[in-house]
């Protein structure tokens, strides 16, 4: 690498790492928020979806700003959104403050991902292109992965608050590193912006999220739930005729005539949303119902981070030499089976002989699974088209994850006890064997960009 491709790829790894670990960094301090703060669960989901659901919805609009902006400029908004969010949230007053700043704080890092990704494929071309967005997606998985490992030890050393001030440093960084660069930035002439559709995308999600997370509270009956779920519906619905009409759709619908296209963000569909509910329900049972302090719930997710980082890249390589079917298929399998050995989790907690077996197997499994299945969606569209497609399946997993968490009222029952737990574990096994079956029915290993 050329030292302004190094600075990009930092900058890319920084801005990506910033919007992945807040991610997944707030599931074990859900806790600690909702017995300062109040509320319960629905609190607890919302501080969590408030900003997957403006992150899902206006992560493919970002793909158009960065187009008419500039990617460098829409990086910078972007950090610096995200920076003064972070602020807002860590000084919080009320769970209603702190979920509203928290889908700003979405919006903000909606620009992050695609605008990132972007940079590096606009810098980098053949094989070093490949080299670096596989650098960028184990930099961002890890984030995913050691986020409530880092959330555990701000809240049982310091406080809640602070773990929402852990990206400032990166920020600060990243900012430090644009300034630096002096890299030229690119506007397509022409290109506009989908205001309709994102409004759309964002009032389709944010009316369904709304229905399935406070449902349990007033039930299916009550207009205050079942209006927004259907305006949602609509909405939604709207959204997809939008992209079919729009003349600059934000996600081209063209896009899923690849067969390994539709067929990966399907099987992603189904596998992150499995991801993001384990994630949850995991690091909320571990302290509310086993009674462990964040920290150690946290670090229940460590030996997933460890085999992730040590056996990515081979699985990488192994899936381009085998192609990913295989590995599409063993992998949810694998981490479904992970997900049946946390039954073994009983009153007399012990996380060694319980917990331990199931979250190794499941690291397996996911160790398997996530490169593989980013290399064959993108894989089936063109090069110059991959900023779009990433994007596309960003957003897909992002969705994926946002309505997995707002169904676990009606998956655990409605509340988060032991029989919870083991019902949201059967239900993301169920999940991942969907996941594998259509990765085995779906996926080809050789096909050409036009199939």
């Amino acid at each position: 690498m050329t030292p302004e491709q190094r600075v990009v790829l930092t900058i890319a790894v920084l801005a990506s790492f910033v919007s992945f670990l807040d991610g997944t960094v707030v599931n074990v301090a859900l806790p600690a928020i909702a017995r300062e703060l109040g509320g319960g669960l629905s609190t607890q989901q919302w501080v969590v979806d408030a900003y997957l659901v403006t992150l899902g919805a206006f992560i493919l609009v970002a793909g158009s700003l960065s187009d008419v902006l500039g990617r460098v400029v829409v990086l910078r908004i972007g950090l610096l959104g995200f920076g003064v969010a972070s602020v807002a949230i860590a000084a919080a007053p009320s769970a209603e403050f702190l979920i509203a700043a928290r889908a700003l704080q979405g919006v903000a890092g909606a620009l992050l991902v695609p605008s990132s990704l972007a940079l590096i494929t606009s810098t980098f071309r053949g094989p070093p292109q490949a080299r670096a967005i596989g650098i960028w997606t184990g930099a961002t998985t890890v984030a995913m992965l050691a986020g409530p490992l880092i959330g555990g030890i701000f809240v049982d050393t310091l406080s809640w608050r602070l773990v929402f001030l852990v990206n400032v440093l990166p920020i600060g960084v990243t900012l430090w590193l644009l300034a630096r660069l002096g890299h030229r930035d690119h506007r397509r002439p022409g290109a506009r912006v989908d205001v309709l559709g994102a409004v759309l995308c964002a009032a389709g999600l944010g009316g369904v999220v709304f229905a399935l997370i406070e449902q349990p509270n007033l039930g299916w009956a009550s207009p205050v739930i079942w209006a927004p779920g259907l305006i949602g519906a609509a909405s939604f619905a709207g959204f997809l005729v939008r992209q079919r009409l729009a003349r600059q759709p934000m996600m081209p619908l063209d896009l899923f005539r690849s067969r390994n296209f539709w067929a990966g963000n399907l099987a992603t569909v189904l596998v992150y949303a499995a991801l993001s509910l384990n994630g949850f329900v995991l690091s909320v049972y571990l302290q509310q119902g086993a009674g462990l302090p964040a920290t150690l719930a946290g670090l229940a997710s460590l030996p997933s981070t460890i085999l992730m980082i040590a056996l990515s890249s081979r699985m990488g390589a192994l899936s381009g030499r085998l192609g990913p079917r295989l590995f599409m298929t063993l992998g949810p399998l694998v981490m479904a089976i992970g997900a049946l050995l946390l039954l073994n989790v009983r009153s007399d907690f012990d996380y060694w002989a319980q917990v331990l077996p199931g979250v190794v197997v499941f690291g397996l499994g996911v160790t398997a699974t996530v490169s593989p299945l980013t290399a064959a969606v993108l894989g089936a569209i063109d090069s110059e088209r991959s900023g779009i497609a990433s994007a596309v399946n960003n957003a897909v997993s992002r969705v994926a994850g946002l309505l997995a968490i707002a169904a676990v009222s009606a998956v655990v029952g409605g509340s988060l006890d032991l029989d919870g737990f083991h019902r949201a574990a059967i239900f993301v096994a169920v999940l991942m064997v969907l996941g594998a079956a259509t990765s085995f029915l779906g996926i080809r290993n050789h096909l050409s960009r036009a199939e």
